[in-house]
């Protein structure tokens, strides 16, 4: 495809733009900061014990966010550091995961729903060449996909396991009538483990008409037609929900032969 030149009045609209749209100023940080108070207050009144949680995410998220956007221009040069930067993101999805899930040392095996979800996808659209070895469209890409990877697997794990242990006594009657272990519990567990799955349907039923996701927004701001803005947001919707459907049916498989369990 022939790259056509963008004329400087352009690149310098586009830019007008975003800075119109979110200004990086001592504004947004206040605001940035009132909110997240707010939102730890907020949980405290309502008693849903997760303040310090909603503090402590907020100040990561803007450390994090800094330290990625200094590393960004260094990841994307070349591809040893582009690959390392891939399996970073990788490993601490795992890692978040497979507390969020567990909280014991079983918490390693969320690297099967995770890289059975994602890996398959993000390697077919390195295959096609819909995806170029490139930083800057491997990484958002990949990104996207392992945080709804994570997302399903933290859904659809701690629904199993605390549908297992409420229904404990169906499971042993299940097992009771001549079921396997495995059977038994996939029975009970498979109904609230696939409510993990609402979250990106309903996104994905919905968007254009409640919601108009980043993607389509980011790619309009950067001066993509809308045609070509729908068509990234509707690849990422579609991508996402393969990788979710395969991260759920995974961890489910993992809940149900006990290889992911509470102590």
């Amino acid at each position: 495809m022939p790259v056509r030149a963008v004329p400087p009045g352009v690149v310098g609209v586009r830019l007008y733009r975003c800075r119109v749209l979110l200004p990086v100023s001592v504004t947004l940080g206040v605001v940035l900061a009132v909110l997240l108070v707010l939102a730890a207050a907020v949980a405290a009144w309502a008693s849903l014990g997760r303040s310090r949680e909603i503090l402590v995410a907020g100040v990561r998220a803007a450390v994090q966010l800094s330290a990625v956007s200094l590393l960004i221009g260094w990841v994307v040069r070349s591809l040893a550091p582009l690959l390392g930067f891939v399996a970073m993101m990788f490993a601490v999805a795992v890692w978040t995961a497979g507390r969020r899930v567990t909280g014991n040392r079983t918490w390693c095996w969320a690297a099967v729903p995770i890289g059975a979800g994602v890996l398959p996808v993000v390697g077919a659209l390195l295959l096609t060449g819909l995806v170029p070895l490139r930083g800057l469209a491997l990484v958002p890409v990949a990104g996207i996909l392992i945080g709804g990877a994570l997302t399903a697997t933290v859904l659809g794990g701690r629904r199993a396991l605390d549908e297992l242990t409420g229904r404990r006594g169906e499971v042993e009657a299940g097992m009771a009538l001549g079921m396997l272990d495995r059977d038994a519990r996939l029975e009970i567990v498979r109904p609230a483990a696939s409510d993990a799955l609402l979250p990106g349907l309903d996104q994905t039923r919905t968007v254009g008409l409640v919601t108009l996701p980043g993607a389509f927004v980011g790619m309009l701001l950067g001066g993509a037609s809308p045609v070509e803005a729908g068509a990234v947001q509707l690849f990422v919707l579609v991508a996402l929900m393969a990788v979710q459907v395969v991260a759920v049916a995974a961890v489910l498989e993992l809940v149900a032969r006990g290889l992911l369990h509470r102590d």
